[in-house]
């Protein structure tokens, strides 16, 4: 079984990607694979709403030059998938939102090809809005008819700069847990 998790943050292994790695290491505990999709730095735009993957059928976006194709495949080979943003103006990071954006209209023209995987949220946030966020990548899973862990609190962490994240015991305690319970719930769903 693998889980692969897409940091759409800006920042290359900051708070998002050590909120990431502790879900990871409870994960990895249970025997699964991890993967983590750092989009720092890549380019992916938005849904051009052309309708394309609707007829086409092949799993695919037919924007191809940007990462967006290569993450739907990431995602259509793992078992499960964390999507994981900063907390930007009380939304998704803008990479992030391009990435469910373009996945989640060609999984909706392929016969839904992401239903039944499991999907968790992951936030870094410095003080407000990351409910805002949490909701915004859960409402991809629910609309994909993915099947969603829950943890001890809403999987969010807090820090600001760099490596703070690490001080909030709480979060790091909740990926924990969610990765527990992420690891748990692909092995009851496996078939």
């Amino acid at each position: 079984m693998k889980v692969v998790a897409f940091n759409g943050s800006a920042r290359k292994d900051g708070n998002t990607a050590i909120l990431i790695k502790q879900a990871f290491s409870a994960l990895e505990a249970e025997g699964i694979e991890t993967e983590m999709v750092q989009m720092a730095g890549k380019t992916i735009r938005g849904c051009t709403a052309c309708g394309q993957c609707f007829k086409n059928k092949n799993q695919r976006c037919v924007i191809d030059d940007d990462i967006a194709n290569e993450c739907i495949e990431r995602m259509l080979a793992a078992d499960g998938m964390i999507l994981a943003s900063p907390t930007y103006f009380a939304s998704v990071s803008t990479e992030l939102k391009a990435l469910i954006d373009r996945a989640g209209f060609v999984a909706r023209g392929n016969d839904d090809m992401f239903q039944r995987k499991v999907g968790a949220a992951v936030v870094a946030v410095r003080r407000g809005g990351a409910v805002h966020v949490f909701d915004t990548i859960n409402h991809f899973f629910l609309l994909s008819q993915m099947i969603i862990p829950g943890s001890i609190y809403w999987n969010m962490g807090f820090g600001l700069g760099k490596g703070e994240v690490e001080q909030d015991e709480e979060g790091l305690q909740t990926m924990e847990i969610l990765g527990n319970n992420m690891a748990w719930l692909l092995k009851k769903t496996s078939t």
